[in-house]
């Protein structure tokens, strides 16, 4: 496996201490696979130029470089309109669970949110971050400056799961807060009842707004790899549950199949983009999910 593939494996960036660098090495290892796959091209804004090899598309060309430099550069992407994003983070201590995997879904998610914060500032996007448990605990307007980069990883990186949550409640709260429309980039296991976030999601998009919906499992939440006679404990109330894993796998996993196709089902017919996701799946699929939604809407 190649660096950069491997800057996108979670076992991987569990081993960088440093969140910002985190970010870093997940988007410049995404860019780096872009680059040699179908999908380069995408019209998404950075900073960095490369040299020109031979091949290279000539229209890709940036000529005021060549201008002042007497070289041939080519701007890697092209930008074509800004879009405002908030990254919305779920604290329910639930987030908090891992089983065998280097990361916890809390961790996961803000990997995730903190790389594709690091892709918008960049592509000069205003980008916001807010955090809930039962209400809303932290509500960062968004800014497209270099520095509120800085600002959003500092607060994620202090950030701890802990107690119950309220998802409907706290996204109504969300569509009542945002002014304009907006993307918004949700993280949350959505281990609650599914109807009332709906409602709450449709809420947001009657704000005219645009959502990614990240659900993030746990893999073993997803695989269900439990043998013999095992006891589960809500971590939210402390309930304990004694089965037979065995017994109860094929329940479960027919029991968590529907409750993906319910959300994928409802969500596609609020055009919302619904993006399960669990803790052993490369952070290349969230990142290029975000850049699809971008460009298909944009």
């Amino acid at each position: 496996m190649g660096t950069t593939e491997r800057y996108l494996r979670p076992e991987v960036i569990r081993q960088v201490a440093r969140l910002d660098l985190r970010a870093k090495f997940i988007v410049e290892g995404f860019l780096a696979g872009l680059h040699a796959s179908p999908f380069h091209g995408f019209s998404v804004e950075f900073s960095e130029h490369r040299k020109y090899v031979a091949g290279d598309d000539l229209k890709d060309l940036d000529w005021n470089v060549y201008a002042k430099t007497d070289k041939y550069y080519l701007k890697k992407f092209q930008a074509e309109t800004n879009l405002t994003g908030y990254l919305v983070m779920d604290l329910s201590a639930s987030m908090a669970y891992t089983y065998r995997q280097e990361l916890t879904k809390f961790e996961y998610a803000i990997c995730l949110a903190a790389a594709l914060g690091y892709l918008m500032i960049h592509q000069q996007d205003p980008v916001g971050l807010i955090t809930f448990d039962k209400r809303i605990q932290a509500s960062l307007p968004p800014r497209s400056k270099r520095t509120q980069l800085g600002t959003i990883l500092a607060l994620l990186s202090n950030l701890k799961p802990s107690g119950q949550t309220d998802v409907a409640h706290c996204l109504h709260q969300v569509a009542a807060m945002i002014r304009t429309k907006s993307l918004v980039l949700l993280f949350s296991d959505l281990l609650t009842d599914p109807q009332p976030v709906l409602q709450s999601l449709h809420h947001l998009r009657h704000g005219g707004n645009e959502i990614i919906l990240f659900h993030i499992l746990d893999e073993a939440e997803v695989h269900f790899p439990f043998e013999g006679v095992i006891e589960f404990e809500d971590i939210e109330e402390h309930a304990q549950l004694t089965i037979d894993a065995r017994g109860m796998r094929a329940d479960y996993l027919q029991s968590l199949g529907e409750f993906r196709e319910f959300y994928r089902r409802e969500c596609a017919k609020a055009n919302i983009d619904y993006v399960p996701m669990d803790t052993s799946i490369s952070f290349d699929k969230a990142l290029m999910e975000y850049l699809l939604s971008r460009q298909k809407r944009f």
